[in-house]
């Protein structure tokens, strides 16, 4: 309430284009639910048997539903903590994924936690094995960030959250216990030659 109150009172605010972005977050916010109620609907009715929905749409439902759960769950964190332009960067790569490169996407997941736990149990972040899992996490990053936002300084303030953040923290941990430290760990060499 005090920096709602300082906010209000500081010289410089400007009420009209408090409440035109307000009334730009609450639109984009009604556009996910309108995309999700859209979705949803076209689920019953091919269920009922009513219609018929092809597999390029179900796809399509399928990553919009990822988007909007992401968007309901933690849009506000991690626009804040990213910016919009970011997060809508990252949702339109993600709508714009074909079925192979979301199994590729998948798969390479999958292969990097398995390479993580190979290179945890040799105990060495620099060892060419853990290096190999830094590298697929990179590649994974790249299917998700817009082209040309990857830097090293990114991926390290990623490895970071990932210690930080105990949600990240409890599911590299739930890889093998220390993965987490162990991957930012070896991030952080990785990300410095």
């Amino acid at each position: 309430m005090e920096d709602i109150k300082k906010l209000l009172s500081a010289p410089d605010y400007d009420r009209g284009r408090a409440f035109a972005n307000h009334l730009s977050a609450l639109h984009e916010k009604r556009e996910r639910l309108d995309s999700l109620i859209l979705n949803v609907t076209k689920s019953i009715t091919a269920l009922k048997g009513e219609t018929i929905m092809a597999d390029q749409e179900k796809f399509e439902g399928f990553k919009q539903k990822l988007i909007d759960e992401n968007e309901l769950n933690y849009g506000d964190e991690i626009r804040k903590r990213f910016g919009t332009a970011v997060v809508d960067a990252s949702n339109a790569k993600i709508k714009g994924m074909s079925e192979e490169q979301w199994q590729r996407a998948q798969a390479l997941s999958a292969e990097i936690n398995e390479v993580i736990k190979k290179a945890l149990e040799q105990g060495d972040p620099a060892s060419e094995t853990a290096q190999k899992a830094c590298d697929l996490h990179r590649q994974w990053l790249c299917m998700f960030w817009a082209d040309g936002t990857y830097s090293k300084e990114a991926h390290k303030g990623l490895a970071e959250g990932y210690v930080a953040d105990e949600r990240f923290k409890k599911y590299y941990d739930s890889i093998a216990d220390g993965a987490a430290v162990f991957l930012r760990d070896a991030i952080n060499i990785y990300c410095s030659q």
